[in-house]
């Protein structure tokens, strides 16, 4: 048996103003898309923002349901999105923000598992990473690299493939 060890690596940020430009003007975007958010059960407000390779941006809010399976999470929103209206254009960047109008959250919060897997998988579709930008209420920004920073170990299209017939 060998022992083996994961590492991420990952940038913090205390401003926003530390960021590219279009990187920017991603989590604004990811901002304002909070304001379609529809958390009456959980009060955890998602907005998030998707650059493509094309330049065109899709925002996503988080929708919840009473039958809680039925939501959705911002991500997935604009993800989904933006492959609808641009299949075959991989993406660029996400930028994702939180909010909780009754206690501020001002720790970036990171995906789900289930959309750390649709993340993982927008990056394996295209064979292409993109950078993963994390906000809450306060400053701080979290930049991942990568979706595999979120989900090391991540399950594969290819685990799905059979071996071909001899």
């Amino acid at each position: 048996m060998k022992n083996k060890e994961l590492r991420i690596k990952y940038q913090l940020s205390d401003d926003i103003s530390e960021l590219r430009a279009e990187d920017q003007e991603l989590m604004r975007r990811a901002r304002e898309a909070l304001k379609g958010a529809y958390a009456p059960y959980s009060g955890f407000q998602v907005g998030a923002a998707v650059r493509l390779a094309n330049g065109e941006i899709f925002i996503g809010s988080n929708q919840e349901n009473a039958s809680l399976p039925a939501g959705l999470c911002a991500e997935r929103v604009a993800l989904y999105a933006a492959n609808a209206a641009y299949p075959d254009v991989p993406v660029e960047a996400l930028a994702i923000s939180v909010h909780n109008p009754k206690e501020p959250h001002l720790q970036p919060a990171t995906p789900c598992g289930p959309c750390r897997q649709v993340l993982e998988e927008a990056e394996q579709r295209f064979g292409q990473e993109f950078p993963i930008i994390l906000g809450g209420d306060g400053s701080q920004l979290l930049i991942l690299p990568n979706a595999s920073t979120l989900l090391p170990l991540a399950f594969h299209a290819d685990f799905l493939k059979k071996d071909s017939p001899s």
